[in-house]
């Protein structure tokens, strides 16, 4: 199989304008340590829950108010606000691809929020 296409495909993505804006805000952003931080375990206990609620389990009451606590603080900053909606672009983008993909090659993968 010739890969060419993928790569033409990786080099447009990196001139699209959802990479170039998450790229130039997630610089901005991560230069603030305590955000950087608070974004970390943003992303950890979102994973947590999400986990959880994939299992059919309740979240932890504790991990959903401290990921209540730490969004707010998140989303109170507008340039924060900003990254993290870029962010999310970029992965709606993302996910469209590997649908197209996955719909071209006729595989049957069920990935929550892409199906």
């Amino acid at each position: 199989m010739d890969y060419s296409t993928a790569h033409q495909l990786a080099r447009e993505l990196k001139e699209s304008e959802e990479w170039r804006t998450y790229h130039a805000l997630h610089d901005e952003v991560m230069q603030d340590e305590t955000v950087a931080a608070l974004i970390q375990e943003f992303r950890k206990l979102q994973l947590s829950i999400q986990m959880s609620a994939m299992s059919g389990q309740q979240a932890n009451s504790e991990d959903m108010q401290r990921f209540s606590g730490i969004s707010a603080l998140l989303y109170a900053k507008p340039e924060v606000s900003q990254y993290m909606l870029a962010e999310l672009r970029l992965q709606q983008t993302m996910a469209d691809l590997f649908k197209i993909l996955t719909d071209a090659a006729d595989l049957d993968i069920q990935i929550p929020g892409i199906n």
